[in-house]
């Protein structure tokens, strides 16, 4: 991303509705993955830290490290996340870690920015432990290009079938895939393709409180769905688990 998008990023993560849904779906994949009270969890790329700040108020017990490529990024996020994480300089294509170190790898809205998705996939692997779980998010279809994408840099937008097969490619297991945003994705389809402005960088920025709130109130049903075990066939992500094998190494 470009250096003012992190700048925008640290002043609204911590409020903005996308990111509270998103740190939600991700929290709950990791919580059905029973990971041990004291797992240790890798963000990677990690932006500013916003995920991390809210995960650990969920799980105190964890432990997380944390990775970025961009300088302002990881200065922002050792400012707001402390010296009990260990956040590091670097890509998510080399990643500065030794085999098997983690319980879990998270990486929310990241491969898609990175030529190599396919290398990135593979540390993930080599950084899991034997059984541990990875957890991705990235933008879905192409088609859905727009400023916002410009702006983040991203390389490419995903379908389910690209991230499932990318996971499997790097020898993950047992995973599943679904679409997030399902609800609002109409809305968000009009605001990047009918409704834009001269104006427009990215969309991550402040919103009036109303319309924040009406945002939230569409994800709920998303929400709910999932946790009874449901997927999304359409939205404006794509949400992906998968785990290393047991024999893995």
């Amino acid at each position: 991303m470009n250096s003012d998008e992190y700048l925008k990023l640290s002043a609204v993560e911590d409020r903005m509705w996308y990111f509270w849904s998103l740190h939600r779906h991700v929290v709950r994949g990791l919580t059905r993955a029973e990971l041990r009270s004291d797992a240790h969890v890798l963000d990677a790329g990690c932006g500013t830290g916003g995920m991390i700040l809210r995960l650990r108020q969920e799980r105190p017990g964890w432990r997380w490290s944390g990775i970025d490529f961009m300088p302002i990024a990881c200065d922002l996020a050792r400012q707001r996340c402390g010296p009990s994480t260990d956040i590091r300089e670097a890509s998510v294509t080399a990643l500065p870690f030794a085999d098997a170190s983690f319980d879990a790898v998270v990486s929310a809205d990241v491969i898609c920015q990175v030529e190599n998705p396919d290398v990135a996939l593979k540390e993930f692997y080599r950084v899991l432990k034997p059984g541990g779980i990875v957890i991705i998010n990235v933008p879905a279809y192409m088609w859905m290009w727009s400023y916002h994408d410009d702006s983040c840099q991203t390389k490419h937008r995903y379908t389910r079938p690209e991230l499932e097969a990318l996971c499997r490619n790097a020898g993950m297991v047992e995973g599943w895939s679904t679409h997030l945003n399902a609800v609002p994705f109409p809305l968000l389809w009009a605001k990047r393709k009918w409704l834009r402005t001269a104006q427009d960088t990215s969309d991550m920025k402040d919103y009036p409180v109303l319309v924040d709130w009406a945002f939230r109130t569409l994800v709920c049903p998303e929400h709910l769905w999932m946790r009874l075990g449901g997927r999304w066939a359409w939205g404006s992500s794509v949400f992906a688990v998968a785990r290393k094998p047991q024999t893995g190494v």
